[in-house]
């Protein structure tokens, strides 16, 4: 009877190596399997580079149960460092345009019935789209968004351009009992966004994010006038690949954004998939100098009528009856929702509250730094929250007491950062490098992502003391109907 398949002898292998594993059943033995060697060169093999799916890495090598015989210690680790991992992003203050318009073209064709992404690329699409919306208006309040379909070789409008989310959210959830079918438009989608985006004031920016599934697109003619036209309009267009890269979407998030290919991604799991769809509500930065260039716009802050045990009148944006609403400041008329262009004299509504919401993409909140052990002696727990910080080590507590500060640097703020390292604390604290504080990594989270100011500085009252006592120098005129003027 013959034997077994003998063991694997990979090209990349020794002599040395081949002649110890022949030794235990290889098959493979003369110069074919010995050498390595492939068309007659004895150096290819050893020179060789390794494939991709050679480098296996699975998530369960990395886990090390602790002093306790759990994994506790280390699966809390990997959740820190991936929210840390969010968080370090470059927080250089630039231009960026903050009053935006996008429209939003998603994949509706048979290429999303595929079960890659759970439970079917269309619902998980569909459920992305939801949450994406809210999170666009969250961050641009002052933008507008318009989303397109694209099924049967052809362009279908889901919703219009405006700015209330619950408008786009309504729509999209009729989507959902659809079936996707046809073959999509790239081209037809396109002229449809370049069209919703034709009238839209210069001051803004003009944008379109496509979430594409299929491997082709049935257009009815040259894909490569369209991109011209979307350039000539200065309009940048992103795609996020469900499938694999496509080249004519390369160029044209190529051709789009000024040679930048950044802006073409390809999904490789679900999470991965909503990152790359919450990177757009950032607002991009300005290149042109057209759209650099200072201008003043003009814009309307209105007043809520409440309208209580009064008639219901209709609104000018829907033609509903309703008793609340908005009063435009220079015409009166009622709109529902901010923020919102008046209908009747074209005048943009918003209130204070969105212009301070975007003000954060300008000067973002810089990184926190994370605190070693050697000056983890400041705090015992969270500034914001309270929580408590874990509990020196014994090692630690001596060392620093004996040689200082070890893997630190003091900088001239009397904080002490961590020299090339770059994600968790390990000492669970992380510091702000204005005030000095020590937060959890919870509240990190939190102060860049949903407030965007650090507690520890918001809480300093000692700007606001030496603005009490030096009052009076400031050169305030006060008119006779109330207004304050302030002299710069």
């Amino acid at each position: 009877m013959s034997d077994s398949d003998g063991e694997y002898v990979a090209d990349d292998l020794s002599d040395d190596e081949i002649q110890v594993s022949s030794k235990h059943g290889t098959r493979s033995a003369g110069p074919a399997a010995g050498s390595g060697s492939r068309g007659g060169d004895t150096n290819q093999g050893s020179s060789r580079k390794r494939a991709a799916w050679e480098d296996i890495q699975r998530s369960w090598d990395t886990v090390v149960e602790g002093a306790d015989g759990s994994i506790n210690s280390a699966v809390e680790g990997l959740r820190e460092a991936g929210k840390r991992k969010r968080l370090l992003r470059d927080t250089t203050p630039l231009q960026r345009g903050i009053i935006r318009h996008l429209i939003l073209i998603l994949d509706l064709s048979f290429a999303m019935v595929e079960k890659d992404l759970r439970p079917t690329r269309y619902l998980l699409t569909l459920r992305y789209a939801m949450e994406f919306t809210t999170e666009y208006f969250e961050q641009n309040p002052i933008s507008q968004l318009g989303i397109i379909g694209m099924r049967d070789g052809l362009a279908v409008r889901i919703s219009d351009m405006s700015g209330n989310p619950t408008e786009h959210i309504e729509r999209l959830k009729t989507f959902r009992d659809q079936q996707p079918n046809g073959n999509p438009s790239l081209q037809n989608a396109l002229e449809m966004s370049r069209a919703a985006l034709f009238n839209t004031p210069s001051h803004g920016t003009r944008e379109i994010l496509v979430i594409y599934g299929a491997l082709l697109s049935s257009d009815p003619g040259d894909i490569h006038d369209t991109i011209s036209s979307l350039i000539t309009d200065r309009i940048r267009v992103s795609v996020v690949g469900l499938a694999a890269q496509v080249a004519i979407c390369g160029e044209l998030c190529s051709r789009t954004n000024s040679g930048n290919t950044s802006n073409y991604n390809v999904a490789l799991n679900e999470q991965h998939f909503r990152e790359l769809v919450m990177a757009i509500t950032t607002p991009p930065v300005t290149r042109t100098k057209k759209q650099s260039q200072s201008s003043l716009l003009m814009m309307g802050f209105p007043s809520r009528t409440l309208g209580a045990g009064k008639s219901m009148s209709f609104c000018a944006c829907h033609s509903k009856l309703s008793r609340g609403g908005y009063l435009c400041s220079r015409c009166e008329s009622k709109v529902c929702s901010l923020p919102a262009e008046c209908p009747a004299c074209g005048l943009t509504l918003i209130l204070s509250t969105h212009l301070a919401r975007s003000y954060h993409h300008l000067f973002p909140l810089r990184n926190w730094v994370e605190v070693p052990w050697s000056a983890a002696r400041k705090s015992r727990s969270c500034f914001s929250c309270l929580s408590p910080f874990p509990e020196i080590p014994k090692e630690e507590r001596q060392h620093s007491s004996v040689g200082g500060e070890r893997n630190g640097v003091v900088n001239k703020d009397g904080l002490v950062t961590v020299e090339g390292q770059k994600g968790t604390s390990e000492s669970g604290r992380y510091a702000c490098e204005v005030c000095g504080k020590h937060f959890c990594i919870d509240c990190d989270v939190f102060a860049h992502e949903v407030a965007h100011n650090c507690p520890g500085c918001q809480s300093d009252t000692r700007g606001m003391v030496g603005i009490e006592n030096h009052g009076a120098a400031l050169d305030v005129g006060r008119g006779g109907d109330g207004d304050v003027a302030m002299v710069g």
